[in-house]
């Protein structure tokens, strides 16, 4: 908990200076009670001492003070609060070494179905897009909140060519945070070209804070090996314009592909992932990398980024919990001062 006007706490200083005038109070009325020397007539007139009952609406008020005088400080506290305003960029890695089996039944297959959990999981108001990179980079779903797009774009994934990790990461950056119009070259829609051809200028500080949330997940198999955009160089731009990338290295370091050269003849290459640039890409952006072996490990994981990306600390003021506990403790001292001792207060 936290307070906007924390010095009003100093105030509290003051109940303990309140609770000794009560004190003082009841002994000079204690003495004032024995100078009564006729003690049967008082044991008449009194049928039984009130004992703590006197000192309970006394309590009760200092209760109050102490809860308006923290209510006067404004305080605070941080809740976690679902943001449905947010974007989802999914960036599937569809090179050939994603037709590897390391993976059951192949990389490409696992990446789909758990891509597919992670758009299920996500809170309704989030807008989902889905972006597909070998040596070219095409926008498959711009971002929109019709799931069944998106799932349908999933099942239509299919592996071949280089890996453009750089281009990829460039191209999420501009649909989740596209830059202003004039920084923009004429020409056709980013979605309809391959992100090679264009770079992304930085937005403004000031556009970025009036955009709704953005995050890029990234899932990639292999080493970047082609595009004009190095990972690291797009992974700045994405700390620029604010928007954290959570990576994903599927396959394991033992993982083969079968290619088939233009004389027919069929090689075995190995194909292992890349977590040192996913790493340094997340680290970048201020995002996480996992390691995803497996099929299971791999779901696990969009399971985790749709749980968890849903939500975001917000600070709400509570001014109103401590003005109403004052408000109670006021109202049940008074009642009890009635009741007890026909008095009020």
């Amino acid at each position: 908990m936290s307070f906007t006007w924390p010095l009003a706490l100093l105030l509290l200083a003051l109940l303990p200076l309140v609770a000794l005038a009560y004190l003082l109070v009841q002994r000079r009325r204690a003495k004032y009670a024995v100078r009564f020397t006729n003690l049967d007539l008082l044991a008449s007139v009194v049928d039984r001492a009130p004992g703590w009952r006197r000192h309970a609406p006394a309590v009760l008020y200092l209760l109050a003070l102490g809860a308006l005088i923290v209510a006067l400080a404004r305080p605070t506290v941080v809740t976690s609060t679902p943001k449905e305003q947010a974007t989802v960029i999914l960036v599937t890695d569809v090179s050939g070494s994603m037709n590897a089996t390391d993976v059951d039944p192949t990389r490409l297959l696992a990446a789909e179905k758990a891509a597919g959990t992670l758009v299920d999981r996500l809170p309704r108001g989030f807008r989902v897009s889905l972006i597909s990179f070998s040596a070219g980079v095409n926008v498959l779903v711009a971002p929109t909140d019709d799931r069944e797009a998106v799932r349908t774009a999933l099942q239509s994934l299919r592996a071949n060519g280089g890996t453009a990790m750089g281009d990829a990461i460039l191209q999420a950056v501009d649909v989740a945070r596209p830059p202003d119009a004039e920084q923009l070259p004429a020409g056709p829609s980013p979605s309809a070209t391959p992100r090679a051809t264009r770079t992304p200028t930085p937005a403004p500080a000031a556009a970025s804070t009036a955009n709704p949330p953005a995050v890029i997940v990234l899932l990639s198999d292999g080493a970047n090996s082609t595009g004009t955009a190095q990972p690291l160089d797009a992974a700045q731009i994405a700390k620029e314009r604010g928007i954290p990338v959570f990576t994903v290295a599927l396959g394991t370091p033992t993982g083969v592909v079968d290619v088939t050269d233009n004389a027919g003849r069929t090689r075995r290459i190995a194909v292992p992932p890349d977590p040192d640039t996913l790493q340094q890409v997340a680290d970048t952006t201020g995002g996480r990398f996992f390691e995803a072996p497996n099929a299971g490990d791999l779901q696990s994981i969009y399971e985790e980024r749709g749980s968890r990306i849903g939500s975001v600390d917000e600070e709400h003021e509570v001014t109103y919990w401590f003005a109403a506990g004052a408000a109670l403790c006021v109202v049940v001292a008074g009642g009890l001062a009635l009741l007890w001792f026909n008095r009020f207060p």
